[in-house]
């Protein structure tokens, strides 16, 4: 599918003429900064990648490789002095006003093209990212914090997320601020209340929209949730809620009819946006997330964005606070994994990490995020799980912090709380780690720190132990499946159709948190297996057929949205969304692009799992992205994916 813009202004931006370059305009003012220069990480960081030197090496892999158009963000020396409507050949969709980037929409072709002018300093997709009272106060100190009179008065927790139902009781006159950063497209519309791409001023961030709703219910309500829990832990801090998500409908991208996810493009104007404000902020929300990596993600093409307006926000003494991410991984999702931003893993109400937290040496700190009771829309509330719910519990601590020591530097706020949580001891990536647990009480009552509690890693459904598990050591079916289609699966193809090779701009699908209707009901959230064990292509293809396999369905559609999330190839450029396009993939074999996807398919689906197989699968996805790779190239890659174990 070619995404369209849904421009206001079309009609005038069509009679604009194509700029055939971006000439410098003596003219035109200096770019200008979007904040300080940064304070010293808070986390050792690594070197930034060379620039870019050639029109090539601006180009990210695997734009437009099997044809088609992306939607990406192409970065600029300077901002474009005009509104144009076209680059080149390359359809404009979003021009932020005095910035020094567009999001456009083209060929690779195109954009190859683009790439040679030297105002161009990079290409890369647009990529998007999925959303990652408060009975959880007595367990972090909260309640003895209010107590002792710390309720963050005076200062505000920014929200980026899907918005705020202002009229909730849990707000009343705890809203300070609200704007909305909402991305739109052919199948993408935007959550702003005036129907385009930004909107700031009171309401600007309503989650009650027409958009938000679809059959009856709220799409909106995990900001809500979220701005309800930072509230319940800062009593008097002020929240400013910013919408940064899109409603997508296409189910090549959802998996499902509609989603909302929130454009980098979105996130990067969000993140200015509250750099500009003049009110007190102590920390910034994001529970959200993208990829998952085992080690930092400061030098990658995502984290090479996101950090220096981090680091911006942190010289002005606000910290970016993000959720660690829900895949029971040894390691932390995007942006958490950016070094000077605070990531936060969950923990339960036993003191235990919940069994569907990211964990590991890249984690700052853990919190309640199991079972947490916050607002939704409708003045209402709800039990949510995830690392989403989580994560503003420390952003509400820090307002915390600093209203009680406004002058101190907020990376030795961020320390205090580290050194004063209780610390959580257990293995991961095969050496010991302690991740403190956030401790209001100890960090500003002065109670005694807690000791330390040792965690024994959780034995999860279908992991080493449990009888339900199945055997990926059975024999293998020896044949294809091929049963009856029944109305509850995909209908086997005896000839595999070729992968849609329409390039989708969105590479993370995944589930954040799980609604629970019921207050207190066991949480449910969408995370990897423990097996140690990989199955073949052919088992997997027994699994994904609905009815023949022993995995069942929801664990199966969980298991494709986690390999969406880490993967470039699905669903970017080969359509996985659903367990009947997975059943195409894997048997698909005409050519040798094909029998790599579906070597891919099964390496991310063995590591969804429960293999640690990353560092095989990212090498051979960079092999599929590259236009140069020769036939001989791909298989080699195919049969390296196949033969890890």
């Amino acid at each position: 599918m070619r995404f369209r813009p849904l421009i206001v202004c079309s009609l005038v931006l069509a009679l604009l003429p194509a700029a055939p370059a971006l000439a410098a305009d003596p003219t035109a003012a200096p770019v200008p900064t979007a904040a300080p220069s940064p304070a010293p990480s808070t986390a050792p960081s690594t070197a930034p990648s060379p620039a870019p030197s050639t029109p090539e090496e601006k180009v990210e892999e695997g734009l437009g490789v099997d044809g088609g158009t992306v939607r990406a963000i192409v970065e600029l020396t300077q901002p474009i002095p005009a509104p144009i409507s076209e680059i080149g050949n390359a359809e404009v969709l979003l021009q932020p006003e005095r910035q020094p980037f567009v999001v456009v929409e083209g060929t690779a072709e195109e954009l190859a093209a683009l790439a040679e002018d030297p105002n161009v300093t990079s290409i890369r997709r647009d990529r998007a990212y999925p959303p990652s009272l408060v009975s959880s106060l007595p367990q972090i100190g909260a309640d003895k914090a209010h107590a002792a009179g710390f309720t963050g008065s005076g200062q505000n927790v920014v929200v980026l997320d899907t918005g705020i139902d202002a009229g909730h009781q849990a707000f009343t006159g705890r809203i300070t601020a609200e704007a909305c950063f909402s991305a739109v497209d052919q199948g993408v519309k935007s959550l702003c209340p005036n129907d385009q791409t930004s909107q700031t001023g009171p309401g600007a961030a309503d989650a009650t929209t027409a958009n938000c709703l679809a059959g009856g219910v709220n799409l909106c309500d995990h900001g809500t949730h979220v701005a309800g829990i930072a509230a319940g832990v800062a009593p008097q801090a002020g929240i400013i809620a910013v919408q940064v998500f899109s409603r997508v409908e296409d189910m090549d991208v959802c998996g499902e009819p509609v989603c909302l996810l929130a454009f980098e493009s979105s996130l990067r104007l969000a993140m200015d946006h509250v750099a500009s404000l003049t009110a007190p902020i102590a920390a910034v929300n994001l529970s959200l997330g993208g990829m998952p990596s085992e080690t930092s993600c400061d030098t990658s093409e995502e984290g090479q964005v996101l950090k220096p307006k981090i680091d911006a926000l942190l010289a002005k003494g606000i910290a970016t606070v993000v959720a660690a991410g829900n895949e029971y991984f040894e390691g932390a999702s995007y942006p958490a994994c950016i070094t000077s931003a605070v990531a936060v893993g969950a923990n339960d109400d036993g003191d235990a990490i919940a069994d569907f937290s990211n964990r590991g040496a890249l984690l700052d700190l853990f919190a309640p995020g199991v079972d947490i009771e916050s607002a939704v829309p409708g003045n209402q509330t709800t039990v949510y799980s995830g690392t989403s719910m989580a994560t503003p519990h420390v952003a509400g601590a820090l307002a915390l912090m600093k209203a009680a020591s406004p002058q101190t530097p907020m990376p030795e706020l961020i320390d205090k709380l580290k050194t004063t949580g209780r610390p959580y001891v257990y293995q991961a990536n095969g050496v010991q780690v302690r991740t403190p647990r956030l401790d209001l009480a100890a960090a500003l009552a002065g109670a005694a720190p807690q000791p330390e509690i040792s965690q024994n890693p959780p034995t999860l459904p279908g992991g080493p132990g449990d009888p339900d598990s199945p055997d990926p050591d059975s024999p293998d079916p020896g044949t294809d499946p091929e049963p009856e289609p029944t109305g509850s699966g995909p209908t086997p193809q005896p000839d595999p159709v070729d992968p849609d090779p329409t390039p989708v701009p969105l590479p993370t699908v995944t589930v954040t948190v799980t609604i629970t209707a019921t207050p207190k009901a066991p949480a449910t959230v969408c995370t990897r297996g423990t097996s140690a064990k990989p199955m073949t292509t052919k088992q997997w293809a027994v699994e994904v057929y609905r009815g023949t396999g022993s995995i069942d369905d929801a664990t199966l559609t969980c298991y494709l949205k986690l390999a969406h999330k880490a993967s470039k190839v699905f669903p970017e450029l080969t359509k996985a969304s659903s367990l009947g396009k997975a059943y195409r993939v894997l048997k698909a074999s005409r050519t040798a692009k094909q029998r790599l996807d579906s070597a891919l398919l099964t390496g991310w689906l063995n590591w969804a799992h429960g293999m640690n197989n990353t560092k095989v699968l990212n090498s051979s996805e960079k092999v599929r992205l590259s236009a140069k790779s020769t036939s001989t190239a791909l298989k080699k890659a195919a049969a390296n994916v196949l033969k890890t174990r």
